[in-house]
């Protein structure tokens, strides 16, 4: 029987696409699959080798990032949701960097296990104003040892009982074994679970909720011309019989993505939301996560697979395997907020904001204070750090963290309120409220290449993180204050009078 043509997926109104956003948030989602560390080495080139006719690369600076499931996981986190990773590390650096990474950005790797016999997977892309020239791969695809194995069943299980939603992310390094495979489906009942497949080896993923091949494996796979769109909706037909999902949804680049469904509907087709494509990698990662976290939060198929359009549309814009937060959805639809609610942001929106901006070669800068009133002192104080980099980070003390470190009358303003006022300065960029008594977790997460502080601490090595921040190449600025400017000042002479 001949395929009919897909039909469309109905954009979601903005009041819609706010509240599925909002009802995202918090949301557990299970990532099972093939973690690695995805490295760019950045520089320059003008000439050619006298030795070889290759370029010579000045290295600049290097990035490190979480790849593959790795990388579906920090994704979620960027959408708000709690993200526990199942995998495996080598006993190496890679390793140690990688779980690091993770467990900055607020990613849960209790269930990663270390496999002293096999390498961290890393992928290291070596660019030149911005243009990719090599990529070197260090990998193992040799089957989980069956010890290994075993320990990881039980990590899955668990895992997956805990979450609202389930992603299996294969990249053909071993990891998901047809034991593995099988027990993350029975384990997750009528949760949702998404599976991003690799070529071949299907048959391990039959009865998930959504298989999600790309149109190249697809094609492979199947042993069809998916270029065409009755092709495409012929092809993802057939996947879905052999498979026995809920829903395929077959995504084709420039093409956008096709859906088809078990219920007997006709495909829906979603075309390409790409303004400009600056790096299509880790896009499907996008997707994924998207699909999974709307998926758990109560969105219909139709409305979950349209979002994870949109959200691929951002991504594509940025370099390496970048994230995609929320207010970035609402902003290539032109549903965006206020500038100052925009730069109000979570820590894991902020790494990945950072993250962008070093991607980009420019530089950010971090500070962190209680900003109880803000004042001519602080917003000198600002306006100077702003001038070390491209962008200022302000870490803000929570109300209650100001409490501990100031006293039961303090603050006097609340934490959202000096966030909005914050936010309304020209110099600042982004705005993260923390709890914590000291802002170390939050600049181990935003990775600064510089960080400020008041002139009134005498030695860089008074302040919180300057160890981690020299570590990565960064440095430590002590900013000049206005004299004669604080908040207790103004809090004293506001009571004498």
């Amino acid at each position: 029987m001949e395929a009919r043509l897909p039909e469309s997926v109905q954009e979601l109104p903005a009041e819609a696409v706010r509240n599925l956003l909002a009802r995202m948030v918090g949301r557990r989602i299970a990532v099972i699959g093939d973690a690695m560390l995805d490295a760019y080495v950045f520089g320059r080139s003008g000439r050619l080798s006298p030795e070889a006719p290759v370029p010579v690369v000045t290295v600049e600076r290097e990035e490190r990032w979480p790849g593959g499931a790795a990388n579906v996981a920090k994704c979620l986190v960027a959408l708000g949701a709690q993200a526990r990773l199942c995998a495996v590390v080598g006993g190496d650096e890679e390793g140690r960097t990688l779980l690091e990474e993770l467990q900055a950005l607020g990613v849960d790797t209790n269930a990663v296990a270390t496999d002293a016999a096999r390498p961290t997977t890393v992928k290291r892309r070596v660019l030149a104003q911005r243009q990719q020239l090599l990529r070197l791969d260090r990998e193992s695809t040799a089957p989980l040892a069956k010890s290994l194995e075993r320990r990881l069943l039980e990590k899955v299980r668990a895992a997956v009982r805990w979450a609202d939603a389930v992603v299996l992310s294969d990249y053909r390094k071993g990891l998901l074994t047809p034991a593995l495979c099988r027990a993350a489906l029975k384990a997750a009942g009528k949760r949702p679970v998404i599976v991003d497949p690799k070529a071949f080896g299907w048959e391990r993923f039959r009865g998930a909720t959504v298989f999600k091949p790309n149109r190249r494996d697809a094609a492979a796979v199947l042993g069809m011309d998916l270029a065409e769109d009755r092709d495409a909706a012929s092809g993802a037909r057939q996947a879905l019989r052999d498979v026995g999902a809920g829903h395929v949804l077959l995504t084709r680049g420039e093409k956008g993505m096709l859906l088809v469904s078990r219920d007997g509907r006709a495909p829906r087709f979603l075309p390409a939301l790409w303004r400009e494509v600056f790096d299509v990698t880790g896009a499907g990662d996008v997707v994924a996560s998207t699909l999974a976290l709307a998926l758990a939060a109560g969105a219909a198929i139709d409305e979950a697979v349209w979002l994870a359009n949109v959200a691929a549309g951002v991504k594509v814009g940025k370099l390496g395997a970048a994230s995609v937060a929320p207010q970035e959805i609402l902003d290539i639809l032109g549903h965006g907020s206020l500038d100052c609610e925009r730069k109000i942001m979570s820590r894991p929106q902020a790494a990945s904001y950072a993250e962008r901006l070093r991607a980009q070669g420019r530089k950010v800068v971090f500070t962190n204070g209680c900003f109880d009133i803000l004042h001519y002192g602080h917003v000198s104080y600002l306006e100077r750090s702003r001038r070390m980099g491209d962008a200022l980070v302000v870490g803000l003390n929570s109300d209650a963290s100001v409490r501990r470190l100031k006293g039961p009358g303090r603050p006097v303003q609340t934490e959202h309120d000096r966030a909005r006022i914050l936010a309304a300065q020209r110099c600042v960029d982004a705005v993260v409220v923390f709890d914590e008594d000291t802002p170390r977790k939050l600049v181990e997460a935003i990775r600064p290449q510089v960080l400020c502080k008041g002139a009134d601490y005498k030695r860089k090595q008074d302040v919180v993180g300057w160890d981690l921040v020299e570590r990565w190449g960064g440095r430590v600025v002590l900013v000049d204050l206005v004299e004669g400017r604080s908040t207790t000042d103004l809090i004293r002479r506001a009571k004498s009078r």
